[in-house]
């Protein structure tokens, strides 16, 4: 199941309840801690256009997000942690309307990334199956080798949503996976 979106961009701005990110790279990098451990790209676009789909989407219960912005010399990093909703990307500028939690991007004119938490949302879009089913043909997955996980050579260059192979380390009783 992924864990994390992350969307990276060239500078953030939060101004009240709107999020603004310029810049946004094309790609987006998906994380995923189990089954496999493994990590791929999703167009940041298809992202977007799964956030309203299905009964239990982004669009009907927002994520948690934290965004993390630099300033130009470096000297600073400012956070802030906020409640993502309604997503608009026009060429290369997203904005989000948001909730913030706490923190803040002033000083923050240098680049910054977005980790969007979906760990506990096993129904949304951009879930196990979700990916699978919608975003396969259009990611590209990097999942772990047949050093890791002796099943590895049988997984779909996707998460394959109906057969979970719990692996053979990890979990007690077995040794820690390396």
């Amino acid at each position: 199941m992924p864990s994390l979106i992350v969307m990276n961009s060239q500078g953030a701005s939060l101004d009240g309840s709107k999020l603004t990110l310029t810049g946004i790279a094309a790609n987006s990098i998906v994380f995923a801690d189990r089954p496999v451990r493994a990590a791929g790209h999703a167009l940041t676009e298809h992202l977007l256009e799964e956030w309203n789909v299905g009964d239990d989407s982004f669009g009907k219960d927002p994520p948690n997000a934290t965004v993390s912005a630099f300033s130009k010399d470096g000297s600073a990093i400012r956070d802030a942690v906020v409640v993502l909703k309604s997503p608009v990307l026009e060429g290369t500028t997203l904005t989000f309307d948001v909730d913030v939690l706490e923190g803040s991007l002033a000083g923050a004119d240098g680049a910054a990334s977005i980790f969007i938490d979906i760990i506990g949302r096993p129904l949304t879009p951009l879930s196990y199956a979700g990916v699978a089913r919608r975003t396969a043909r259009r990611a590209a997955w990097y999942g772990a080798g047949p050093y890791y996980h002796p099943y590895a050579p049988y997984y779909h260059p996707y998460y394959h949503p109906y057969a979970p192979v719990r692996p053979l380390c990890g979990y007690p009783p077995y040794p820690p996976c390396y």
